[in-house]
């Protein structure tokens, strides 16, 4: 299953949906990767702490790669490398990624993401995609080699708005692109259960049939002790009320098998 995680704007917690539903997917028995795509790096070091400790290849190489023909091509795995945590691989981002667009655009590589996917899903079960906070070549490379897309939602009247214009942009990818590609559904973050404005605005989106996710994701400073730590919070804190968050949203989507 290839899922990619995206929306338009920023600061919304593609990373921390992405990089905490693969570490339980891998805390599972699952062998998991997870696709690092947003120049920013943040599921990158989410993963594997500071600077010291990224690797010499990354999807800039990749992606490089293919503006150069090649009669023997390096394998998609040559930029798979492990994380510190057990069946939890990363395909990690570079921020001169965003350098190499135009070029990519230019020369119609925009399936080349797909293919490599194909390739790599004979190796591994899940595989997540952190996407940029744009509708652009990169985004567009993962929506069309995706199964499914999970929106992250924080229940701001601007990332309302933005909403509808993100669905219409998925919409007509799977149109032009990926027929296969379903959006699973909006995950409701930063959630303040007891403020009216976040309970409203989530009424109103489901009575116009979104697909929102049942499971809410809260805001907690755990989160920022998740990433300075460089530790997913199955691994930082199984028992904490944000983690438990996150298993209850991992089950739903998938179908209710239980993440110990």
């Amino acid at each position: 299953m290839i899922r990619v995680v995206f929306n338009q704007k920023g600061g919304v917690g593609k990373s921390s949906i992405a990089v905490n539903l693969a570490a339980i997917s891998a805390h599972n028995g699952l062998k998991t990767l997870v696709v690092d795509l947003d120049p920013q790096c943040n599921s990158t070091h989410y993963l594997l702490g500071d600077d010291s400790n990224l690797p010499d290849s990354d999807m800039r190489d990749f992606f490089e790669q293919t503006l150069a023909f090649q009669l023997k091509p390096h394998p998609v795995s040559n930029y798979v490398h492990p994380t510190p945590f057990e069946n939890l691989w990363l395909i990690p981002s570079n921020p001169d990624l965003t350098d190499l667009q135009s070029k990519l655009e230019s020369k119609h590589k925009i399936y080349k993401l797909r293919d490599a996917l194909q390739e790599l899903r004979e190796s591994y079960d899940v595989i997540y995609i952190d996407t940029p906070p744009a509708f652009n070549f990169f985004t567009l490379s993962a929506l069309a080699g995706a199964e499914r897309c999970l929106i992250p939602f924080d229940c701001d009247e601007f990332a309302r708005q933005a909403l509808y214009s993100l669905l219409n942009n998925i919409e007509e990818t799977r149109a032009d692109h990926n027929a296969a590609l379903t959006v699973e559904g909006i995950v409701v973050n930063q959630f303040q259960p007891r403020a009216s404005l976040p309970q409203r605005m989530v009424a109103e989106l489901e009575a116009e049939t979104v697909p929102v996710m049942r499971s809410r994701i809260s805001s907690s400073v755990k989160m920022k002790e998740s990433h300075n730590e460089a530790r997913p919070l199955i691994h930082l804190a199984p028992a904490h009320k944000l983690t438990q968050e996150f298993i209850a949203l991992y089950n739903e989507l998938h179908g209710g098998k239980r993440a110990d």
